[in-house]
């Protein structure tokens, strides 16, 4: 892990992988904010106006105080993102598993409508030069693109991506302020009264807080993407960035006020305020910024699933760690799926203007469920109990008015994006239900009633020897205990004679980069030894290699004798042969299960059978394992009806 100073160090490198990875998505918010606004209303003062306040004081209140400023600060040894921020709280309430849920499924759905929108936006500029050009395609294949170059990691691509960023954002800032020079007037709508009385006196005013939430969407993305680039230059980078977004909403009003008594049909403010001469790299440029927009979601969903594993709320896929780096992953399975859902959207819904009804309603619900789990996360920090209240009230309030405003999408499509949502949603309650219903009904015995019968199997050379290193793969967490399951695994599935039996044990702690381990020898002549992990949330499980690292040092420290008992290798310091065996549980036709823990048992398997196998995941080698399956009985059928007929 990172030294914490570090973490809150400024840095060049630093800036510019964070303009690169986290500003993707509320940075290219301009090209489709001011046109969802004004819609098919009919361009007024009162509109632009009020408009550009609701924008500002959203940015202000939203983005830099909530997030840049207050939802920093909870960062989980350098990680952030909502389950971050729930294994800090977790262990002090259950029940804040719902919010946690419910807000790590409506980020991902949110990701699959972000890429579409962000992308399509930039390519429908073209239509300016060209009328009568197709953009789908162009559209499909920048999206693929995106995804095929995910493998190579966010460290590649944040420094590829930052300087493009800070041209964009520069852009944005000078075509702003070439529009507000001609009116300086357009600086009025700093003041949130006319936010106010555009949303209390405007004829469905209210509802266009659901296109004035389109420029903050990208906010929790600053959090998510935490670990990847430090508190410090996140901070540091957003005054450029919010300067640059600022002046262009406003330079976008002032070419509005030219427009007034006139409605936008098709025209983009955002391609208006561009010189013709500018416009064909200014599209280029937009494009490329949309890409980074993408990235940005696309990287955020890799940090959420590979969290979800460690918490047992995703199946056990397979993750890839693209460079040293800390942080950097790439989630196969989740990048596909991803691709699949954006191919969905841009089919479904064709034009950005379309995608803009359905986009927000399901990043609102993030926010919510961020703001409840910060709130638990000040009160346990023992901030003051009134400032808590303050800020939950505030946020829950501003938060709900958004999707109060969002749901007016439900029907235009955010139905999908929710429809997303509740399936993730789903799949995570059912993985956690499963493991609490596995812990609960798992049963362990102690380890020590069963020494002397190890120690006796272990020199009986009536039974040919399995390995000289048995290791298992263990659930129990107790030095002392071991699972009843393993024990029949030794004795009476094949009787396996070993020299030394390891059992291994792994921990997940809430700490994402713990990465520590405990040896117990349960016995004096060292026929039995278990060996405590405890790994963080963010650290990949390579069993096989922290194994072997343990050997080498209890070897070291003379504490065992690796050496083969075979007599001939014996004599040429041969190191004795390890073998893992990996149990994999199925679930038993022998089980009589209430109708809902059936149909749990049921889902966690199916889904189970397409997901990174045990063995793999722990990263043992397979050409020494052994995965045996045991049948899981939750409940046996008891009352058996069965009659014998007596010849």
């Amino acid at each position: 892990m990172e030294p914490k100073h570090n973490f809150d160090k400024i840095s060049a490198a630093g800036i510019l992988i964070a303009f690169g990875i986290i500003y993707g998505d509320i940075g290219t918010s301009p090209l489709y904010v001011m046109q969802a606004i004004i819609g098919k209303e009919v361009i007024s003062d009162e509109i632009i106006y009020g408009a550009l306040s609701c924008i500002v004081w959203t940015l202000t209140l939203q983005t830099t105080v909530k997030y840049v400023i207050l939802i920093l600060r909870a960062d989980n040894r350098g990680e952030g993102g909502i389950f971050a921020l729930y294994a800090l709280v977790r262990k002090h309430a259950r029940w804040l598993t719902v919010p946690a849920i419910i807000g790590g499924s409506t980020l991902l759905a949110d990701g699959i409508i972000t890429p579409p929108i962000s992308v399509s936006s930039a390519v429908e500029g073209l239509r300016i030069l060209y009328p009568n050009i197709q953009t789908i395609p162009i559209v499909i294949a920048i999206l693929t693109g995106i995804f095929l170059i995910q493998a190579f990691g966010t460290k590649i691509v944040g420094r590829a991506f930052g300087p493009i960023m800070i041209t964009w954002f520069s852009m944005l800032g000078v075509l702003g302020l070439y529009q507000v020079m001609d009116h300086p007037e357009i600086f009025k709508a700093l003041n949130p009264m006319y936010g106010y009385e555009l949303l209390t006196k405007h004829p469905g005013g209210f509802w266009m807080l659901g296109a004035v939430f389109l420029c903050t969407t990208g906010a929790e993305a600053l959090y998510t993407d935490l670990g990847h680039c430090g508190r410090a230059n996140i901070r540091v980078s957003w005054v450029f960035v919010k300067i640059c977004l600022v002046l262009n909403y406003f330079g976008q009003g002032a070419w509005l006020l030219s427009e007034v008594g006139n409605m936008l049909n098709e025209r983009k403010p955002f391609y208006e305020v561009m010189p013709d001469w500018w416009l064909l790299p200014g599209i280029v440029i937009a494009t490329s910024a949309a890409i980074i927009a993408s990235q940005a979601l696309i990287s955020g969903s890799f940090t959420l699933i590979s969290e979800a594993i460690r918490l047992n709320f995703w199946p056990k896929v397979r993750l890839v760690y693209p460079s040293d780096q800390k942080g950097q992953l790439y989630v196969p399975s989740v990048n596909w799926l991803l691709w699949l859902g954006c191919m969905v959207v841009v089919f479904y819904f064709k034009e950005s203007s379309n995608m803009e009804a359905a986009y927000g309603l399901a990043i609102t619900m993030t926010m919510i469920m961020t703001t409840i789990l910060f709130s638990y996360y000040l009160y346990l920090k023992r901030v003051n109990l009134w400032i808590v209240i303050v800020f939950m009230l505030l946020y829950l309030s501003i938060e709900g008015l958004f999707l109060g405003a969002n749901l007016l999408k439900f029907t235009h499509g955010g139905w999908f994006t929710i429809l997303v949502g509740v399936l993730v949603a789903g799949l995570m309650s059912v993985w956690l239900r499963a493991f609490y219903i596995k812990l609960r009904l798992t049963e362990y015995t102690k380890l020590e009633s069963y020494l002397p019968a190890l120690k006796e199997l272990s020199r009986d050379i009536s039974i040919p020897k399995y390995t000289t290193h048995l290791v298992f793969m263990t659930n129990a967490s107790r030095v002392s205990e071991i699972e009843t399951k393993v024990i029949y695994s030794i004795f009476q599935k094949r009787p396996k004679r070993a020299d030394i039996y390891w059992f291994i044990h792994v921990d997940t702690t809430d700490d994402p980069y713990t990465m520590e381990y405990k040896v117990n020898t349960i016995d004096d002549d060292e026929t039995v030894i278990k060996v405590n992990f405890k790994l963080g949330f963010r650290v990949e499980q390579r069993i096989n290699l922290f194994f072997r690292k343990v050997v080498e040092d209890m070897v070291m420290n003379k504490e065992v004798d690796i050496t083969s008992r075979y007599e001939s290798l014996s004599r040429q310091n041969v190191t004795g042969d390890f073998r893992f065996v990996v149990l994999e549980r199925f679930l038993s036709f022998e089980n009589d299960l209430p109708f809902i823990e059936q149909m749990v048992m049921k889902t966690y398997f199916f889904v189970k059978d397409f997901t990174t196998p045990e063995d793999k995941w722990f990263g043992l080698d397979s050409s020494s394992v052994k995965i045996e399956k045991v049948p899981l009985i939750i409940r046996p059928v008891e009352n058996v009806k069965l009659r014998r007929v007596y010849v």
